[in-house]
């Protein structure tokens, strides 16, 4: 086990060539360094974070919720039919115009039933609106807590007050890494594990290398515009578009200024550039760097998704898409029919999610998505 934490605290990887991990034992006095045993303490504080969670979804954003006429809803439910749900969960939850054929046939109804039935079935198992405003909340009041708290902390060395930001932010990347499982089924799951991954990593690796007042930078910048989006998220859910829209426009010039101003100019500038002048490059320097790298390149793809829902906001009057557009499953039913879908149209926000799934008025021009 020795040899296993000798070769893993290598300090050829984590440190400059002329710093020991000696030198960040015994500083001078009154000079403080951070140690990566301090980080462990992240993970008992994530679970109680996600416990935290739900509790505050349960009883003050379910609260707010229905204070805001959001209730609780079963929904439709389709009518039990075994060969239709065995086609539903063995085979398509879509199925093509073959498929529909055969099951008309089979149960000697018209193809507009079936195609009801799997309409309603895919519902079915969608989230409702009251549980993505409560999520939406509890992620709003940490984010916009997060911000307040941490924002002092960009101008200070190594401090109590640092460090109790610090693990608070990575254990609550940790709970979202978990509770990602079982949170609202997003077609971009994917996407957003690795940038909790990076955010993990860079946290840990920037506290462990002694670059936390990069971290806190990062951190910060992130968490500026966030808690806008989940604002503009609440302010979907209950129906005031206009406030929606507002939100949305104030979230998406704090995005561009902080993710492809703020970041690239100051960040990667001076972990990229000012260090290698300082004190050059060493293997964990690249490690971390590409890890920044990897969140720029997301911040890049989510500011295009955020451009094309503006272009189409201005040319319909209203914002119908929401910052990560494509991705996010509707909660709302798909219409029954054409007539349905025309409605649907002139609704676009309104019963969506205005930051993490399709406009209907989108879903029923292209191909009925329907299933972050």
């Amino acid at each position: 086990m020795a040899a296993l934490s000798a070769w893993f605290w290598n300090e050829r990887f984590w440190l400059p060539h002329n710093v020991t991990w000696a030198d960040l034992a015994d500083p001078a006095p009154g000079v403080e360094y951070p140690k990566a045993g301090h980080l462990l303490a992240a993970l008992p504080l994530a679970l109680g974070i996600f416990i935290v969670r739900i509790l505050f979804e349960r009883f003050i954003a379910s609260a707010c919720a229905r204070g805001l006429h959001i209730h609780p809803g079963a929904g439709r439910r389709a009518q039990p039919n075994a060969v239709l749900e065995k086609v539903f969960t063995s085979i398509t939850k879509n199925p093509d115009s073959r498929h529909l054929d055969g099951l008309s046939k089979q149960l000697d109804w018209e193809v507009r039933k079936v195609q009801r039935w799997f309409r309603h079935r895919r519902n079915q198992d969608k989230p409702s609106t009251h549980t993505k405003f409560c999520e939406s909340m509890w992620r709003f009041s940490f984010y916009l807590g997060i911000f307040i708290y941490g924002f002092q902390f960009l101008w200070q060395v190594m401090t109590p007050g640092l460090y109790h930001y610090y693990v608070t932010e990575l254990a609550f990347y940790w709970s979202l890494m978990f509770s990602q499982f079982t949170d609202i089924k997003r077609k971009d799951f994917l996407i957003m594990f690795i940038h909790h991954l990076a955010t993990v990593s860079l946290i840990s690796f920037s506290y462990a290398n002694n670059m936390a007042r990069v971290g806190s930078l990062v951190l910060c910048v992130h968490d500026a515009s966030d808690f806008l989006l989940e604002a503009a998220k609440m302010a979907n859910y209950s129906k005031y578009q206009r406030l929606c829209d507002s939100l949305f426009i104030v979230f998406s010039v704090v995005f561009f200024i902080t993710r492809l101003v703020i970041f690239p100019v100051w960040v990667l500038n001076s972990t990229m550039f000012e260090s290698w002048a300082i004190i050059g490059p060493y293997p964990s320097w690249w490690v971390f760097n590409v890890l920044l790298l990897l969140l720029q390149v997301m911040h890049v793809f989510w500011a295009y998704l955020i451009f094309r829902i503006a272009f189409k906001a201005i040319m319909r009057g209203k914002v119908c898409n929401d910052v990560r557009s494509d991705i996010e499953s509707s909660s709302e039913e798909e219409p029954d029919g054409p007539t349905e879908g025309r409605k649907a149209s002139t609704h676009t926000l309104k019963g969506e999610n205005g930051t993490n799934g399709h406009c209907a008025a989108a879903r029923a021009r292209t191909q009925n998505h329907s299933s972050w």
